[in-house]
């Protein structure tokens, strides 16, 4: 069985949160590649066969980037916004039918730690650099439309996703759960997700071991603490708070 230790790597001591903002994909959903068969249907729509060189090139950096906002990814890997549109949409219509498919699950652990979080009066929210459609798809499957009080993607916050903060800086603003941006978490699979919530100023910034990114990328990214789940956070909170 998996441990759920944490790594602090700063020796500030953590404010009282009050409100934690968790990926989705890799953080509190475990979606076994879905993102790269996802990716390998639009890219085949937009003329990218697998086997060539360009689509080694284009999942290279699919894998890198996971974490931020498809439509961005897209529209780096092929240029106009027309073609991006195309892809984005190829994508998270094949991603929606894998979904459907059964193929996703959550960490084991998350649902529970959602819970333990809000039990303890914390305010959580779900972000996910998917599209609103596939968010919804994503919970639907996992019987969590109504596990935590707000959910957002890129275009409930203008449209920008991850690295930005603004996602993170939505579901403040939204909320009210919280009097102050140090008193926010935010927890995530990779380093695009840690990025968001440094920029963001959040007091708590972690990443998790069960995703796209490891140890190294975290803390590169600015992240205090790398975790082995999402699991673990209730109990690292409760002693920031004690």
């Amino acid at each position: 069985m998996t441990s759920t230790t944490s790594t602090t790597t700063t020796t500030t001591t953590s404010p009282d949160i009050r409100l934690v903002v968790l990926d989705m994909a890799g953080t509190t959903v475990a979606d076994g590649g879905l993102v790269e068969r996802a990716f390998d249907t639009a890219a085949r729509a937009l003329g990218v066969e697998p086997g060539t060189p360009d689509h080694a090139e284009k999942l290279a950096y699919v894998r890198a980037t996971m974490g931020e906002s498809k439509i961005s990814v897209f529209r780096h890997l092929f240029g106009d916004e027309d073609r991006a549109r195309r892809a984005n949409t190829a994508f998270e219509q094949a991603y929606g039918e894998l979904v459907d498919g059964g193929l996703i699950a959550p960490v084991p652990g998350a649902r529970e730690a959602v819970e333990e979080l809000a039990a303890d009066g914390r305010t959580v929210v779900l972000s996910t650099g998917f599209a609103r459609v596939t968010q919804d798809a994503i919970l639907a499957a996992l019987g969590w439309q109504d596990l935590v009080p707000l959910t957002l993607c890129p275009a409930d916050a203008g449209g920008r996703g991850r690295p930005y903060p603004d996602m993170v800086l939505t579901a403040f603003l939204s909320t009210g759960a919280a009097d102050d941006v140090r008193q926010v978490a935010v927890v995530g699979d990779t380093s695009y997700d840690v990025l968001s919530g440094v920029r963001a100023g959040a007091g708590l910034v972690a990443g998790v071991r069960t995703g796209a990114h490891g140890d190294d990328a975290f803390r590169e990214a600015g992240a205090s603490h790398v975790l082995d789940s999402v699991a673990a956070l209730p109990a690292l909170l409760r002693g920031a708070a004690g």
